[in-house]
């Protein structure tokens, strides 16, 4: 399939189209019953309908041994084509083995679930050793059994491999993502046909609910883009996360309430974790090209995987390719947080302000507070996401002796950097730095005093700049006035007693503990005089008066001389 008018073209040119229908698809079924059968699993399912409806073109089947080599090592196809991640068909036990070690090219082999409903045939056009060791260093950097992608190696995938082109006999039930099921054929026809936009922006996202880091990055696209895609990830990477359809709830809740209806499409993506960080990543963005997208908003570690991948790692691997040959406009965004000084959200790369003021937006973190049963400040997620998600975040924060799954200090310090070192968000620093292990209870008061605080310190600033500013005293409350007032007519009054006590102190007083001689007498009337100084003085009407330095009456700018 290919779009020659559209702002966007496939990778590689066209939308690749592996989806039998009609008697193509009745013939096949027929012949699929006499074929040599491989049960796979519902990752390898999901990869075959990722790549029938052309998701992953211009990949049309499995690799041969030399396109996966040349991925593995090169990131690129071996005609040159870009592509980061190797296509490979591994299946593990016994019987799959037997199938394989049968198999020649050119045969064909039906693929099915483990109900042997029929899913796909694969034509086969190569047989090779799959070298499991080979495939976790180049793709991941590692071999370290802790990294989950290592991990599903080991454990998915067979001693061979077979590659060749597929024919989709079945598609997947989506469950309750059916109805909201989009293909990239439905996504070009919707953004180029039925909107008629020019520009789309895409945004692929995983285990965490709609927070406003995500947000942030929405709305900036919004700002320069006609319109955005955003796709949350709908398989479970870990059964800690939120469950997939409460974090679908939790999009369609803040989009509904809050993004521009007919500007941003909701759709889940179904798509395998590879956990292959910075790689991933590249993947994500050829996907949204899939899709339509014509740019590919990327925010601070992308596809991340714990420790080990450095936290732009994911931004920095776009720099080994040129715009021309990736096809789309890479946005790369940085950490966003919430700034209590700026009373918005930022970046490091628009906010000056220091660490004593920031909400850190951790998705891990939003989670642990979810798991906790605590709802996160307002000021990185939406309560309509928070209250949604905190329902699928299962299990919950405590094991059966009362402790916590998780290790609060990592949470604490992830969402609130300041709470070790200042007492509360943007007060001064602690005479002594919290250096403990922290507490369920120390979460508990760093929730309360962000929910209680973050909204106070620029309201406050700005309620000061107002009261010295407003030359329209009737918006200003008076009782402010009056009680500066009252409290420069006290400190007069201190200042009146001091002066008398001064004109009747002795040089020398006969006990230093029950008089005061006069030295004293004047350094306490000093200490009051340094008070009256840092009084806040009152801004009265009258004193407004004396702001007006051109005392013309209006009418005599508009040209009126009369």
């Amino acid at each position: 399939m290919k779009m020659k008018n559209y702002p966007q073209q496939p990778h590689g040119g066209t939308l690749v189209n592996r989806v039998l229908e009609g008697d193509a698809r009745e013939e096949a079924l027929q012949r699929a019953k006499d074929l040599p059968t491989i049960v796979v699993d519902l990752e390898a399912i999901i990869t075959l309908e990722m790549i029938a409806t052309g998701v992953l073109s211009p990949n049309d089947g499995f690799m041969d041994e030399a396109n996966y080599k040349s991925v593995l090592k090169e990131g690129r196809l071996t005609d040159g084509t870009i592509w980061p991640v190797p296509l490979s068909f591994a299946p593990i036990g016994q019987m799959n083995e037997e199938v394989i070690r049968s198999l020649a090219v050119g045969d064909d082999v039906v693929l099915t679930d483990y109900y042997k409903k029929p899913i796909a045939i694969l034509h086969v056009s190569d047989i090779f050793e799959y070298d499991k060791e080979m495939r976790a260093h180049y793709l991941f950097n590692t071999t370290d059994r802790h990294h989950p992608g290592v991990d599903s190696i080991y454990r998915r995938m067979g001693d061979i491999a077979v590659g060749g082109q597929i024919s989709l006999l079945n598609r997947a039930d989506w469950g309750p993502f059916e109805k909201m099921r989009l293909e990239p054929k439905d996504t070009w026809k919707l953004f180029y046909e039925e909107h008629k936009w020019k520009t789309v922006g895409g945004f692929i996202t995983g285990a965490n609910p709609l927070h406003r880091g995500h947000e942030y990055i929405h709305k900036n696209a919004l700002e320069e883009l006609d319109g955005v895609l955003i796709q949350p990830l709908v398989e479970l990477a870990k059964r800690e996360y939120t469950r997939h359809e409460f974090r679908m709830l939790a999009y369609r809740a803040v989009l509904d309430t809050y993004y521009p209806k007919e500007r941003a499409q909701l759709a889940p993506l179904r798509v395998t974790y590879i956990f292959a960080g910075p790689r991933e990543t590249i993947l994500h963005a050829l996907i949204m090209k899939n899709y339509g997208c014509t740019h590919a908003l990327i925010g601070r570690d992308h596809a991340g995987v714990g420790d080990f991948y450095d936290k732009y790692e994911s931004h920095s691997i776009f720099d080994e390719y040129t715009p021309e040959e990736l096809g789309i406009d890479v946005r790369l965004f940085h950490e966003v947080f919430y700034c209590a000084r700026c009373s918005n959200l930022a970046t490091t790369q628009t906010c000056p302000h220091d660490i004593r003021y920031r909400i850190n937006i951790s998705g891990t973190g939003v989670r642990e507070l979810l798991r906790h049963g605590m709802m996160p400040p307002k000021e990185i997620i939406r309560p309509e996401s928070a209250r949604i998600a905190m329902q699928g975040v299962q299990p919950k924060g405590l094991d059966e002796h009362g402790e916590s799954i998780s290790p609060v200090s990592k949470t604490i310090n992830s969402i609130f950097p300041y709470y070790r070192t200042s007492r509360r968000i943007g007060y001064h620093p602690r005479k002594n730095p919290i250096t403990r292990e922290l507490t369920i209870e120390d979460l508990e008061l760093a929730v309360l005093d962000a929910r209680t605080h973050a909204a106070l310190i620029y309201r406050d600033i700005f309620r000061e700049f107002s009261y010295v500013t407003d030359h329209n005293r009737d918006i200003q409350p008076s009782w402010i006035t009056d009680s500066y007032l009252e409290m420069h007519a006290q400190q007069d009054m201190v200042l009146d007693d001091l002066q008398e006590k001064l004109h009747l102190a002795e040089e020398e007083t006969s006990d230093e503990f029950m008089y005061q001689d006069r030295s004293e007498v004047e350094k306490e009337l000093e200490a009051a005089k340094t008070v009256k100084r840092y009084t806040p003085y009152p801004v009265t009407r009258d004193a407004m008066e004396h702001t007006t330095w051109n005392p013309l009456p209006y009418k005599r700018y508009r040209g009126d001389d009369e």
